[in-house]
């Protein structure tokens, strides 16, 4: 199962409706690359979940994850980061046996 606190919840509402998406269908994935080997993705997808998809609602968000990458997601927490220098949104992968310098990027 993946998390998603209220303030990346509120955020991802902000965004959407500030670019005028018009839906809250958030499309969370694992992708190849980065120095340690794997990153996070997350993006507003506007296309319908399919049978190969596991959907996870927060309210009015919908979280889409494929199965693929569901395997390495399962109990991460999504949260978003407010700084003075850099504000985005944040992943906690328990399965993460290792991350890059900046974080950005870990291996299983």
């Amino acid at each position: 199962m993946i998390h998603v606190t209220d303030l990346a919840l509120s955020k991802i509402k902000e965004m959407s409706e500030s670019e005028d998406i018009r839906h809250f269908n958030i499309r969370v994935r694992v992708l190849g690359g980065g120095c340690a080997g794997f990153t996070h993705d997350m993006y507003f997808d506007d296309l319908d979940p399919n049978d190969m998809d596991e959907v996870i609602e927060f309210g009015d968000v919908k979280v889409i994850v494929d199965t693929l990458s569901m395997q390495y997601l399962d109990g991460v927490s999504i949260d978003y980061a407010q700084g003075p220098i850099s504000s985005g949104f944040k992943f906690t992968n328990p399965n993460a046996t290792s991350t890059c310098g900046c974080g950005n990027s870990f291996s299983v």
